[in-house]
């Protein structure tokens, strides 16, 4: 007997801790009220660089809605005729506060010192540029370039072909640097 009311004892003490234990506090899901949409205002441009490794993904990159920058990390050939298109901005300010245009196809690579690592070769028949403030750097476009925008550089690069201009101020406006070179003409045609 006295066995029997010490488990009895011991069973009601445990369901009396037990029901005093705490419980976890029930969840009350309270709405939560959306924030406003806000439209966010149409960007007009990108300022990243596009890395490239394919012609595709070269081709997209130089494209009206690609990248200021075009850096391709191999030589790439195209049996069609190519179009650097668009207006791009390249993310930094000038003297007067104004987003600087620039757009820029860069056949090298470079180490964290921005020494050259490596020269590529972009060959196609022809390659149209049309972006404004644009350039080719430190490698060789192997075909003939047509400049239709203004301020159009080769920075040590190379055509190997004709340069021609489609307007007397792409003509006027054209640079390039004692490290750069054109295998043939530079004229003029309409």
């Amino acid at each position: 007997m006295k066995t029997r009311t010490l488990l009895i004892t011991l069973a009601l003490t445990t369901a009396l801790f037990a029901g005093c234990a705490k419980q976890p506090a029930p969840v009350v899901e309270t709405p939560v009220a959306e924030a406003p949409k806000v439209e966010e205002p149409k960007t007009d441009v990108v300022t990243t660089a596009s890395i490239v490794d394919t012609e595709a993904a070269f081709e997209k990159a130089m494209s009206s809605e690609g990248t200021w920058i075009i850096a391709s990390l191999k030589d790439l050939t195209f049996d069609k005729e190519l179009v650097l298109d668009g207006e791009f901005k390249n993310g930094k300010k000038d003297a007067e506060g104004k987003d600087v245009v620039q757009r820029k196809i860069g056949l090298y690579t470079q180490d964290d010192k921005h020494v050259v690592t490596a020269r590529f070769t972009l060959t196609a028949p022809k390659l149209t540029v049309t972006s404004p403030e644009a350039s080719i750097q430190h490698g060789t476009f192997k075909g003939d370039l047509y400049v239709s925008s203004i301020n159009f550089q080769l920075v040590d690069a190379t055509v190997d072909g004709n340069v021609y201009f489609t307007t007397d101020e792409a003509k006027s406006t054209f640079k390039m640097d004692d490290k750069s070179s054109v295998t043939g003409v530079q004229e003029l045609k309409k």
